[in-house]
């Protein structure tokens, strides 16, 4: 594995790793209608943050050992996908819902792709 794509890869988990502790809190308080969901529910929105917060701890940790964290990268790229296709469903569905077509489903379609992109492929074997 070249190091140039290591790099990135330290790169982007870190990044997203911040991102998910600092983004989506300030994300849901910026723009509601394109971060959260109809009608507002704290208690649902204090469980994603405190969930992607800690998801966002071990993505920093995994930026130092990539390679050593494969299993946590791979959980990141399909329960981003899992995550973003549901919701996609459900803003489809739920006309109230139609904001976060542009908000927070393509982050998620986002971050599984770059990171599914960056992952070394022979690691995954």
């Amino acid at each position: 594995m070249q190091q140039d794509e290591l790099k990135n890869l330290k790169i982007a988990l870190f990044l997203f790793g911040v991102i998910f502790i600092v983004g989506i809190p300030f994300m849901m308080w910026l723009w509601p209608e394109g971060w959260g969901w109809t009608p507002s529910q704290p208690e649902y929105e204090q469980m994603i943050m405190g969930i992607y917060a800690t998801l966002g701890v071990f993505l920093i940790r995994a930026a130092k050992d990539p390679l050593a964290n494969v299993s946590l990268i791979w959980f990141t790229v399909w329960s981003s996908l899992v995550h973003g296709a549901i919701m996609l469903v459900q803003a489809l569905v739920d006309e109230t819902e139609k904001a976060n077509l542009i908000g927070d489903i393509p982050a998620l379609f986002l971050v599984a792709i770059v990171l599914w992109y960056l992952v070394p492929k022979k690691a995954a074997a």
